[in-house]
């Protein structure tokens, strides 16, 4: 199994995930006027797939008893159900965070949604498994705060200058974050338990447990959608190849970002790892800014407030890797 043994490597990981968790939403944008929750479907069946190749081949590698199947069969039941029920969690979440993409935009959704995640995650992982300069990491994930009350304060600057505003897609990515915060600890536990899981067993697991969550919660937002009128599974069948192939995608950037997360986690604990992680709005907002243009006719005051984000990313970023370095002196 391949695991980093230098915080060099990890840090570079936990920025390769970052990248990946801010960028995956940009495969549903170029979905043009296709229902997320037909998406989410090939998204789901995507994330399995890239965990189960990422676990036959960087997770059994080496041989020995921490390979991906003799892990499967030595690890305790509960950590297998821990890791699965994370996942659980983390499908509605997901599957809220695309429906706030969709009302709000790139540039919004994340930060709301991942900040608030961010220090509720954090907060109880790191109780969980204490790793880390506590000071420095309150200090970071204060920055991320601080960031999420910036956007937000960008977005009521976009009302002021006309743009259409949705209070709803606020308070879908509220409750987003909300529940995305819950399922690091549940990861934390499978990972550091008795006979505990390795990163790569925990991600199949974990998406598993999303996908299982599909056929409870997709199903039911299909009937019942946040956005548009109910649909049925014919539009998913008649959807262009291109669709199921950006949605299949979508799912493998999340989840090489997942599973680098995780692989990184082994070394520098969930709550570091998790944090950095978790920076992934700014890569999101860069996007939503840069790509999509959602602030395009912003005021000058939604562009500092955008820039302010920016920087207290960043500076959550650098405290919370100083963390790390602090906590193993």
């Amino acid at each position: 199994m391949f695991v980093p043994t230098t915080f060099a490597a990890a840090l570079a990981m936990t920025i390769v995930s970052t990248i990946c968790w801010g960028s995956f939403a940009n495969t549903f944008k170029l979905t043009r006027n296709y229902r997320f929750e037909l998406y989410y479907w090939d998204y789901a069946f995507g994330t399995v797939l890239i965990s189960l190749v990422l676990a036959f081949t960087m997770g059994s590698s080496h041989g020995g008893e921490t390979t991906f199947i003799a892990n499967l069969a030595s690890a305790a039941p509960a950590n297998l159900c821990y890791a699965a029920i994370g996942g659980f969690i983390f499908n509605i979440a997901n599957v809220l965070l695309i429906a706030g993409i969709e009302i709000a935009g790139l540039a919004v959704a994340f930060p709301i949604s991942i900040g608030i995640a961010l220090v509720e995650g954090v907060v109880l992982s790191y109780a969980l498994q204490p790793k880390g300069n506590r000071n420095l990491l309150a200090e970071g994930v204060a920055f991320a705060v601080l960031a999420v009350i910036l956007i937000g304060k960008a977005y009521g600057e976009l009302k002021s200058g006309g743009a259409s505003v949705s209070r709803k897609g606020v308070i879908v990515c509220v409750i987003s974050g909300l529940l995305m915060g819950i399922f690091a600890p549940f990861v934390t536990k499978a990972m550091t338990a008795d006979q505990p899981l390795t990163p790569y067993t925990v991600a199949v697991l974990f998406t598993l447990g999303a996908l299982a969550c599909c056929f409870f919660f997709n199903t039911v937002l299909m009937r019942n959608p946040l956005v548009g009128e109910p649909i049925g599974f014919a539009g998913y069948r008649a959807a262009f190849g291109k669709y199921h192939a950006l949605g299949l995608l979508g799912g493998a950037i999340w989840g090489i970002g997942t599973v680098f997360n995780f692989v990184a986690a082994s070394l520098v604990g969930v709550a570091i790892s998790y944090a950095i992680g978790q920076a992934s709005p700014m890569i999101a907002a860069l996007w939503g800014v840069a790509v999509w243009h959602e602030f395009r006719g912003a005021n000058s005051r939604a562009k500092a407030y955008l820039a302010g984000m920016f920087a207290s990313y960043i500076l959550a970023l650098v405290l919370i890797a100083a963390a790390y370095k602090a906590g193993s002196l």
